[in-house]
């Protein structure tokens, strides 16, 4: 939209750099270009404002396939205003100079002829095109009908259009029929899922058999260690019991023939004593035998004095002595 400003009863417009402007007095042009600014008088002036920028129009319709289901289109159809001079002489771009709004809505029938335009030629695609074909490769036959649809229409360069691109977004079905569309490659996805996780688990039920086997042999080969280990444990229990009976036999026999030398050993000191105590008591007797009667009695008395108990006083009265004296002298024994 221009920018106008009043000033003492004149009128300043200043345009932007994409807006081509038209100014016209008395019927006469005055100025025409891209950008203008400038001062006019509002009652003399003719305005006209064309947009020379590149345009987005975005559009959605339904149509029908050949096998007559409903589809939704969205595309978009970039244009430009090549020729403003043209579309200014064919369409009303005029602006009040009072304000710089535009006095009609141009744009609205450029958008309205672009749409019915692509329209027509993407439903006469789709009309001989299967649903299944269309959402296959819809796109790309309807964005190519549609450019050139566009580029063949005449009125467009008559009117200074150029359409700079078309793209098309999606063709979408109903909501049921998608769904419906939908369900096959679910139910192979599912599948494929459900096959993953038999897959899955059967690799697992092969892991735990694996896990369950090796524990299994981990166990028996550890029972017959353990077997292995009572066997020789009852070898080396047998083995000590064998060593203790011989150093025990040993130890007997040691022990017998210690007891036969000690009996020996006893019996020729108790026969070399006897031999000596009868050698001894023979010659006792022997010499006994030889002594005389008085040297008898004196060993005896000694022998006698030597078994009496100990006498620690001795009481002799004179009576007593007067009898052994008178003995003596008679020389007799006392």
């Amino acid at each position: 939209m221009a920018d106008i400003s009043r000033r003492f009863g004149w009128r300043h417009l200043r345009s932007a750099p994409t807006s081509h402007i038209r100014h016209h007095k008395n019927g006469r042009p005055a100025h025409d270009g891209v950008g203008l600014s400038f001062w006019f008088q509002p009652l003399s002036a003719a305005l006209s404002e064309v947009p020379v920028n590149d345009r987005e129009l975005a559009m959605a319709f339904h149509a029908r396939t050949a096998d007559f289901q409903d589809v939704t289109v969205q595309a978009t159809v970039t244009y430009r205003i090549s020729e403003p001079g043209s579309a200014a002489d064919r369409l009303d771009f005029s602006i009040d100079p009072d304000t710089g709004i535009w006095r009609g809505d141009p744009l609205e029938q450029l958008s309205t002829l672009l749409t019915e335009t692509a329209q027509q030629h993407a439903l006469d695609v789709l009309a001989r095109t299967e649903l299944a074909a269309a959402l296959a490769d819809g796109v790309a036959a309807v964005r190519e009908r549609i450019a050139a649809g566009l580029a063949a229409e005449s009125r467009l360069p008559a009117t200074g259009i150029e359409v700079v691109a078309v793209r098309v977004v999606a063709i979408r079905p109903e909501p049921e029929v998608e769904r419906a569309l939908r369900t096959p490659a679910r139910e192979r996805i599912q599948q494929e899922a459900d096959r993953a996780t038999y897959e899955r688990r059967a690799v697992a039920v092969e892991r735990e058999r694996t896990i369950a086997e090796n524990e299994l042999a981990s166990r028996i080969e550890l029972a017959r260690r353990e077997e292995q280990l009572v066997e020789q444990r009852g070898t080396n229990t047998r083995r000590e019991a064998e060593e203790e009976a011989a150093a025990d036999a040993v130890r007997t026999e040691a022990e017998a023939a210690r007891t036969v030398r000690l009996a020996q050993a006893e019996a020729e000191a108790a026969r070399v004593s006897g031999e000596a105590k009868a050698g001894a008591q023979a010659a006792w007797l022997q010499v006994h035998g030889e002594a005389d009667a008085a040297t008898l009695h004196a060993l005896a008395a000694t022998r006698l004095a030597e078994n009496l108990p100990r006498i620690d006083s001795l009481t002799l009265s004179p009576d007593m002595l007067t009898t052994l004296l008178d003995r003596l002298g008679r020389g007799e024994r006392p």
